[in-house]
């Protein structure tokens, strides 16, 4: 097909001596950036002239806003729009009535997905790095708690600023009563019932104690095809049939097999924040730098594998407190003590969980000196925030990522006490 050139602008002709004929040299038509990439030039716009606005490429933002708190005087917010959720409730139930079975695919079905069994290895493997990390920078890396409420501070000392919310905050003039801090104070503990069989019986009540509590995200890498003796898990090989709601075949109920356990070639304490700073012993200076980069790096594996298998396996959290379940439907506990808890019998709220709620990011405030005066109330508003990992590992010496250095705030200028009071 032939293209048709632009037409060609009547400025002058250059004159050169380097052309192919003698003295003159032919312009070169101005074309704009669409029709520039239309004609299937090699040239990118990066080498036109400086000048040329910048096409197709999306800038990084300056600063960002910090996440807005979950509200606790009602339920959160969907992750998927209520309309889309009574739309496919009335299509499975359109299905049921005329006798047709809900069409499943793997993993709803029960069964593996093959591709996703690598990943879950990978984000179980990055999880006993992170946790190990982590134990061993807190040797070095101050964290302070507040014994009142949930704030957590990566620092030489607690900030001043005024934001506790916890009982006595009044009489404390809403300051925090800080307190040395460990590691569940950084990596804060999501834990979720282990089910032998996510398609059997339902947790009840009265038969909560009968299974046992681990981290959510090792769940979820069972569920997706990891194999621990401990915690055994069924890999079924035909699929389950649904229709509607019910379950019409799940292939029998199996009696679980008792798992395989060892005091002294037990793994359960490689994946379990429990005394981990006792297990590890301090490192030495010279190699911070090098285990809070390894550090990073298994929280980055964590956050985008669990992202990744959640898009197909299925995670519920309630949407009135911080239970999380992992299985495709939640659990029959009535544990929830969260706003009108009376009202629902104690039962959870199930709703599908977004990757904040399975493993929290637990924002702090940064500290660009950690050496420096403690945080000022009156300074908040220039101040960033980082999840509490990145912020122990980039004071042990690791690289941030790109994609937190907008919230931290990094070029903001940080005034005197005199001076923020003459900014608007």
């Amino acid at each position: 097909m032939i293209q048709r050139l632009p037409v060609v602008s009547s400025s002058p002709w250059n004159l050169s001596s380097k052309s192919g004929s003698p003295g003159i040299e032919f312009m070169r038509p101005q074309l704009s950036a669409s029709e520039f990439y239309s004609l299937g030039c090699p040239e990118k716009l990066s080498s036109l002239p400086s000048g040329g606005k910048t096409v197709g490429r999306k800038k990084q933002p300056q600063n960002v806003d910090f996440p807005p708190p979950l509200p606790k005087k009602k339920k959160k917010p969907y992750p998927i729009p209520f309309k889309e959720i009574k739309q496919a409730a009335r299509e499975d139930k359109k299905l049921a009535q005329m006798g047709i079975e809900k069409p499943l695919e793997p993993p709803k079905n029960g069964l593996l997905v093959p591709d996703l069994i690598p990943v879950a290895y990978e984000v179980f493997d990055a999880w006993k790095i992170l946790i190990k990390g982590l134990a061993q920078l807190l040797h070095i890396i101050p964290v302070h708690g507040c014994s009142e409420c949930s704030e957590v501070h990566v620092g030489q000392f607690g900030h001043h600023i005024k934001d506790c919310l916890g009982p006595t905050s009044s009489q404390r003039h809403s300051f925090h009563t800080w307190v040395k801090g460990s590691i569940n104070d950084v990596l804060v503990p999501i834990e979720s019932y282990h089910l032998y069989d996510p398609f059997g019986r339902r947790i009840t009540h009265e038969t909560r104690f009968d299974f046992d509590r681990i981290p959510a995200v090792v769940e979820l890498c069972i569920q997706a095809g990891v194999d621990i003796p401990e915690y055994p898990s069924r890999r079924r090989t035909k699929p389950v049939r649904m229709l509607g709601k019910r379950v019409i075949d799940r292939g029998g109920y199996v009696q679980e097999p008792k798992p395989w356990r060892s005091a002294e070639l037990s793994s359960l304490i490689d994946f379990d924040t429990y005394q981990a700073c006792e297990r590890f012993p301090p490192p030495p200076v010279s190699d911070l730098p090098r285990i809070a980069q390894e550090t990073i790096g298994a929280y980055e594996v964590v956050r985008k594998g669990v992202r990744t298998l959640m898009k197909k396996y299925t995670v519920k959290a309630c949407g009135y407190c911080s239970e999380v379940h992992v299985g495709p439907w939640g659990h029959n506990a009535k544990l929830c003590g969260a706003f009108k808890h009376q009202w629902r019998d104690g039962k959870h709220g199930w709703q599908d969980a977004t990757v904040e709620e399975v493993f929290p990011p637990n924002y702090v405030w940064h500290v660009r000196d950690p050496a420096g005066p403690p945080l000022m109330g009156s300074l908040k508003r220039f101040y960033g925030k980082a999840p509490a990992v990145v912020e122990v590992c980039m004071q042990a010496g690791a690289q941030i990522p790109n994609e937190y250095k907008p919230m931290m705030r990094l070029d903001i200028v940080i005034p005197d006490a005199e001076e923020a009071k003459m900014i608007a």
